[in-house]
């Protein structure tokens, strides 16, 4: 239990304002109150316990003295040494008649079990990020090693991608059986399958095991917006997408730190396929604090008291058709402009392992702000123009980085990183939302099989361009087209879904008396 205790001397006429119940990160209600004197609880907030308690007094000048006592459980695990000291200078702040939440935190105040929930799905997500880019990170040192060009590695990575398919089985179970229960199997089992990269003993073993591992860290990512959006209040499911791919972010700038030490030796790249070994106890235990979602026990109650025949609900396929489109234009460019930098560096700019990895978390890093900034604005301004800016202005950028040398790399890469950012919680939102609870896994699922063959379709592309026309930066020109075409998609034929509730979107997963 944490104990804040405050005083301030304040103007007489503004001491009543602490009397008031604060209605920012915490939502109060009052339980005791005389003339002098407020005690309150937690009504809504993302706390197991809170009191404040809080009294006036005059002293001999004339002032007001404010004595606040606050104590709280904080139900933030994992997260909760970045959220203190953020809470403590905010709680030295009165309250205010209308809401208002500080920058860092969401739209609208979580209670414990969301907060819960979205604290450890940002911990899976730490993981999920290492298993995503592991293969990026480290495939041009690993082809090195095996004597492998360009072509080879465009072909291995659009392989390995094949995968996906895999995790649509697998996903699909998570509408039957649970998220949960499928999310925590699927995360060990990638971290398992990960380490069996340390052996390999050319290109093909390495995209055989890598195959099998990105089908499950693909189950992961899937589930965790799922599990997000089915979880969270209706005004911060994009802020919640927007922190758990900061998370992410974080677990792929942890792979970058690999890049360190694999100039060392010709087979160092293989450390970096044993480190997820280490996730898979802390996982497990936090995995112990994850409940099943409310909305998939809600469908379970349902279909065990419905009569007559099984509750059937059908995907829309308008919306499928329409988010397909979007996620195939989307990866045809994104997948390549990803897996191709550290080659394009390394042999194009002449980088070294370490000024690789230096690169990386200087120009990717500014991408958390954002990340977290796009979220909030397509909580409060909507998910179509905040998409569009931000996919717009990170594909300019990105194709004038790979165009550029000296100073205007960098620049432009900072500039990618942060507008293209903006996109990532407005357009991730989607697929979680416009799905009814009932196939919202497996549709997901789909909808990830049709982004991996964009992105398969742009490795192999851009591979083939970059041999034809002797570089990397010609054939990401081209390509920008297929995003071009998707900031139109997005502006007339996207659905806004900021601040309604998933009930709302999807009207089969209304409860019958509603």
């Amino acid at each position: 239990m944490t104990r804040l205790q405050h005083r301030h001397r304040v103007p007489h006429d503004s001491a009543r304002a602490w009397l008031a119940p604060r209605n920012d990160v915490v939502v109060e209600r009052r339980t005791h109150e005389t003339s002098t004197s407020s005690t309150f609880e937690a009504h809504v907030g993302p706390f197991h316990e809170w009191q404040r308690n809080v009294e006036l007094s005059v002293d001999t000048e004339g002032h007001t003295i404010v004595d606040e006592i606050v104590t709280y459980r904080l139900a933030v695990p994992v997260w909760g040494i970045l959220f203190r000291p953020a809470l403590r200078h905010h709680l030295r702040r009165p309250p205010r008649a209308e809401q208002h939440q500080p920058w860092w935190a969401p739209p609208e105040a979580l209670d414990a079990r969301a907060a819960t929930v979205l604290s450890v799905l940002c911990a899976f997500a730490v993981v999920s990020g290492y298993l995503g880019t592991l293969i990026t990170q480290t495939l041009t040192y690993a082809a090195d090693q095996f004597g492998a060009g360009t072509g080879e590695q465009g072909t291995l990575l659009a392989i390995v991608r094949i995968g996906v398919l895999f995790s649509l089985g697998i996903v699909a179970l998570a509408d039957k059986h649970g998220r949960k229960r499928v999310l925590v199997g699927a995360l060990i089992g990638s971290c398992l399958i990960t380490a069996v990269g340390a052996v390999s003993t050319g290109m093909v073993w390495l995209g055989v095991s890598q195959t099998f591992a990105r089908s499950l860290s693909t189950v992961v990512v899937i589930l965790i917006a799922v599990m997000a959006a089915e979880e969270m209040p209706a005004g911060t499911r994009a802020f919640a997408v927007s922190v758990v791919t900061m998370a992410a972010a974080l677990g792929a700038g942890l792979c970058v730190l690999n890049l360190v030490y694999v100039d060392a030796a010709l087979a160092a790249w293989r450390v970096a396929y044993l480190v997820p070994l280490i996730a898979i106890y802390p996982c497990l235990k936090m995995a112990r604090r994850l409940p099943e979602t409310k909305r998939f026990e809600s469908r379970q109650r349902r279909v065990a008291a419905a009569s007559g025949p099984r509750l059937k609900d059908r995907i829309h396929w308008r919306r499928f058709a329409l988010l397909a489109t979007g996620a195939f234009l989307w990866s045809l460019f994104l997948a390549p402009a990803a897996q191709f930098l550290n080659e394009f560096l390394r042999t194009e700019r002449g980088f070294s392992g370490i000024l690789i990895a230096v690169f990386v978390l200087a120009t990717n890093t500014p991408g958390g702000i954002g990340i977290v900034v796009g979220g909030k604005l397509a909580d409060r301004h909507g998910r179509r123009i905040i998409g569009a800016i931000g996919i717009a202005g990170g594909v300019l950028f990105t194709v004038v980085s790979y165009l550029s040398w000296g100073w205007p790399l960098w620049m432009a890469s900072v500039a990618a990183a942060v507008i293209g950012a903006v996109a990532i919680p407005a357009l991730a939102v989607y697929g979680p939302e416009l799905f009814p609870t009932s196939q919202r896994g497996t549709a997901n699922g789909g909808l990830q099989v049709v982004a991996v063959t964009g992105s398969s379709l742009g490795l192999l592309s851009v591979g083939w361009l970059a041999d034809q026309l002797g570089g990397l930066g010609q054939a990401m020109a081209i390509v920008a087209i297929a995003p071009a075409l998707l900031v139109v998609v997005v502006l007339i034929w996207f659905p806004e879904t900021a601040r309604r509730e998933l009930e709302d979107l999807n009207p089969s997963d209304q409860e019958p008396d509603q």
